[in-house]
């Protein structure tokens, strides 16, 4: 059974910065906490700056792997700072092929359900100051993912991390990134194996719809 933990906590909200002499604002920039208080739609103090791409009732909180820490580091020989992703948890044997759409876990007082993998973009580059990034975690599928917040709780820093409910389709996060981004020629079955899952957050659904009828 797998020892799933929090490796540490963090929250912020949109703050400008600079990248290449230009500016951006993003809400990207998170610092180690205590708590969070995680509500329906978002955590107390932490927000997005861009809520057209971000955040929401499916997004509202990011999880990112510890263990890929280690990896991006040794790949750019480069120190990454915490919550570098800009992940409001960082877990322990939870990556994303050990993690199904739909499955349920009970994070302290809260209870949170997988929702989508991310999908990541460019603030990643600029929050590292590293213009490679982004492209090594697609080719990798290092993303983190989110989850819809099913009951309101506090999270603390030890709290526990309890499995609820396992999704009976097991469509990893790790699968579906996969097919959408490297697979060329997907089995249109597990496609819609994939679209048949409920609990799959509408943007990701939508991209899969696109890819079903390109086929």
């Amino acid at each position: 059974m797998l020892d799933r933990k929090i490796a540490y906590i963090s929250k912020g909200l949109p703050k400008s910065s600079l990248y290449n002499g230009q500016e951006f604002v993003s809400g990207i920039w998170k610092e180690q906490a205590d708590t969070l208080v995680v509500r329906s739609i978002k955590i107390d103090e932490d927000d997005v700056a861009n809520p057209a791409y971000h955040g929401g009732p499916d997004r509202v909180v990011c999880a990112y792997p510890y263990e890929h820490y280690a990896h991006w580091e040794k790949q750019f020989g480069q120190q990454l700072t915490r919550a570098a992703f800009g992940e409001n948890l960082t877990v322990v044997n939870m990556r994303e092929d050990q993690v199904c759409i739909g499955d349920v876990y009970q994070i302290g007082g809260a209870i949170l359900q997988v929702s989508q993998g991310r999908y990541p973009c460019a603030t990643i580059n600029k929050r590292n100051n590293n213009n490679l990034l982004l492209k090594a975690v697609v080719e990798m599928g290092y993303t983190g993912y989110f989850f819809r917040v099913l009951q309101e709780g506090t999270i603390s820093s030890d709290s526990t991390i309890t499995q609820l409910s396992a999704h009976p389709s097991q469509v990893t996060v790790a699968q579906i990134h996969h097919l959408y981004f490297h697979d060329k020629s997907p089995d249109p079955k597990t496609l819609e194996r994939m679209l048949e899952i409920e609990e799959l957050a509408l943007p990701w659904r939508k991209k899969l719809l696109e890819k079903q009828q390109k086929l």
